[in-house]
């Protein structure tokens, strides 16, 4: 196989200058024949590199580091993903920091295509989150995912049934900080270099144990990914960034491997030591509709030409196989359901020790339809459903609070999902532990049965808090919401996300804020009638604070204008003020106490200086008109009307006096004949 020198390093090339943040890639077409062109010659850096390449000969590359001026050895491109066409295309190579780059051919290459990418390093903390049991994970938003080039919606498949493991190709020589670099790399190469709609992982793991999301849609959900083509739907891709033909993944990878595999397998309720047939979606190994038969944690060889993800970590997965049935037993695997509502119904399983079991059905509205159950390792439960009326069931396989229960639907198709009506009162929380807007109800309202969440997320859309994970039934539901003394002040916003065992989800937030400074605001009256006849002239405002503060208390009159009452540096403690208005026109007002933090609090406040008017209507029938809610007083009687309009009075006496007073203390009098 002969190998020779296509074209000599491009040295430092002038280009338009890049932000130094900016994950930025080029496409060079390499001249192979002699042919000179500007067009070939690489960005004046980059620190990744990946080909695409037509031909069944494979070509190599080497660079130059800036760091050293040393070149690297000779890399060959690796196709790990099958052909668009009759391109052929490399994993991105991590080469560190590189300005020039050689090109060899081993075989027949009839064109070349080179993609250069800039992805600096940050030197910022990875935030990482865990849910469910899950390892850490360190979300898209924390590496830097671009969220802009992503070209489509996630796709999800019904159900997952094994693991395919990848390694990157990459470089082994890299540091824990420039991971995230990498990741950044892969996925504008897969998204701009090989036209995927996002990066093609699902989770990526460095040789640090540092978990990466990968795709876009959710690490607890079925997301397709683009990682083996003819094999994405219904599998979770595993990628370990480096190479691992000669040398196997380190400790902590194989560490982060396992516990990752662990935890998204026993979602699935799938046996890591089962094996599978998996109809084959299509590719130059296995044409569409072949059964292949696979291993639960199988290789990205086991279904295509390729030798991803290398030998040494590819006879490492056995163990992984074995060490990942250990963790976090006991499980419950292969849950499944045989029959049709109309006649018998048959659940099964498998727990991985001897257990209590049992097995719920429940109608569309949440109530228990029937239910069995057992001890031991074998699920085995009919139910005899001849006389169950026609719609859509939910089932549940529960063994115990240690282990996660299956959950599946059977019959006609459940209602559409809704989640509507969603309140918090109040919306301002001070937690502070003095009994004073500690805590908030929360309302809301399902169409039918769901399990529902209840998260609050930051303006980052970080989670910050989980307050629950249940199942509940159809109707309007209410809990208490009592953030964590750990819940900084600030803005957040409460998403509540609900899901059918049929699939269906939605979601719904409110406004949250947290602000320990403040408590205690109040308004009294909250209607005043600035007249000058002494009653209700002024409004009171009363507020406590927690600590020294800089606020700011004014009323919004609309048109961007204002009434100052207080703008000041306070001392903690009760802080009083009074408002006494000219000149302002009758209206609904806010009243609005604000902080240098940016949490704002508002009350509603009425100025109303028109007395109501009374009418009588007919003194026959005792009958007079009222124009607006008022307390209306006869000698010792009093009613309180709500609205404007007609009131029957008791019997008066000759000349009485019926009096009307509104919220804001206004008067009016009638003098009956």
């Amino acid at each position: 196989m002969r190998v020779f020198a296509v074209a000599l390093a491009f040295l430092l090339w002038p280009t338009a200058a890049l932000a130094d943040d900016a994950v930025t890639i080029v496409s060079r077409d390499v001249p192979l024949h002699g042919e000179r062109t500007l067009a070939a010659a690489p960005p004046a850096r980059f620190g990744m590199v990946g080909l695409h390449w037509e031909g069944p000969g494979t070509p190599l590359f080497r660079t130059r580091s800036t760091a050293t001026g040393r070149w690297s050895t000779w890399l060959p491109a690796d196709d790990d993903w099958g052909r668009d066409g009759v391109w052929r295309k490399g994993n991105p190579e991590w080469t560190g920091a590189a300005d020039a780059i050689q090109y060899r051919l081993r075989g027949k290459v009839r064109r070349l295509r080179a993609y250069f990418l800039w992805s600096p390093v940050e030197k910022v903390p990875l935030r990482r989150m865990s849910i469910a049991g899950s390892p850490a994970i360190i979300p898209r938003l924390s590496w830097g995912a671009d969220e802009s080039i992503r070209r489509a919606r996630p796709l999800y498949a019904s159900s997952l049934a094994f693991a395919l493991v990848h390694h990157t190709v990459n470089s082994n020589d890299y540091t824990a900080a420039e991971s995230a670099a990498i990741v950044r790399g892969i996925e504008i190469y897969h998204v701009k270099g090989n036209g995927w709609n996002d990066i093609g992982y699902n989770f990526l793991v460095d040789r640090y144990g540092q978990i990466f999301e990968g795709r876009y849609g959710g690490v607890d959900k079925n997301v397709v990914g683009a990682h083996s083509q003819g094999f994405n739907t219904g599998s979770v891709g595993v990628a370990v960034i480096g190479t691992y033909n000669s040398s196997p993944i380190s400790a902590a990878a194989k560490s982060s491997v396992e516990k990752l595999l662990a935890w998204r397998l026993d979602i699935a309720h799938v046996d890591p030591l089962s094996t599978l047939n998996y109809i084959s979606g299509g590719n130059t190994k296995f044409p569409a509709g072949i059964p292949v038969f696979l291993r639960a944690i199988s290789g990205h060889r086991d279904t295509y030409f390729t030798d991803c993800p290398g030998n040494a970590l590819y006879s490492q997965l056995p163990g992984i196989a074995g060490d990942v049935a250990k963790v976090g037993l006991p499980k419950l695997y292969a849950p499944a359901t045989a029959g049709t509502i109309g006649g018998p119904v048959r659940f099964t399983a498998k727990l991985s020790s001897s257990l209590p079991w049992t097995v719920t059905v429940a109608d569309s509205k949440g109530a228990v339809a029937a239910s069995g159950g057992g001890t031991g390792t074998t699920v085995d439960w009919t139910w005899d459903a001849t006389a169950a009326p026609p719609g859509r069931y939910a089932w549940t396989i529960a063994a115990g609070p240690t282990v996660r229960s299956a959950t599946g639907t059977i019959g006609a198709k459940l209602p559409p999902l809704a989640l509507t009506a969603l309140a918090a009162k109040p919306t301002v929380l001070s937690p502070n532990g003095d009994g004073v807007d500690d805590t908030a109800v929360v309302t809301h309202t399902l169409s039918v049965a769901a399990e529902v969440s209840a998260s609050l997320v930051d303006r980052n859309g970080v989670t910050v808090a989980s307050f629950f994970d249940q199942q509940q039934m159809a109707g309007k539901q209410s809990f208490t919401l009592a953030p964590d003394p750990s819940v900084l002040d600030g803005d957040y916003t409460l998403v509540l996300a609900a899901k059918t065992v049929n699939g269906q989800a939605v979601q719904a937030s409110v406004p949250i804020v947290i602000d320990r400074t403040v408590t205690a605001f109040s308004v009294s009256p909250s209607a005043i009638s600035p007249n000058g006849d002494g009653v209700q002239d002024a409004a009171s405002f009363s507020f406590t604070l927690a600590v020294a503060a800089h606020v700011h208390l004014a009323i919004d009159l609309g048109k961007n204008e204002i009434a100052a009452v207080e703008d000041a540096s306070l001392p903690a403690g009760v802080v009083p003020a009074m408002w006494a208005p000219e000149g302002v026109p009758d209206g609904r007002y806010t009243v609005v106490l604000s902080e240098d933090s940016g949490v704002t609090h508002s009350l509603p406040l009425v100025v109303d200086t028109t007395p109501p008017r009374l009418r009588l209507l007919s003194p026959v029938t005792r009958r007079v008109s009222v124009s607006e809610a008022a307390t209306l007083t006869l000698g010792r009687a009093t009613v309180k009307v709500a609205k404007a309009g007609t009131v029957t009075l008791q019997r008066w006496s000759h000349g009485a006096r019926l009096i009307a007073t509104d919220a804001a203390g206004n008067r009016s009098t009638l003098r009956l004949p």
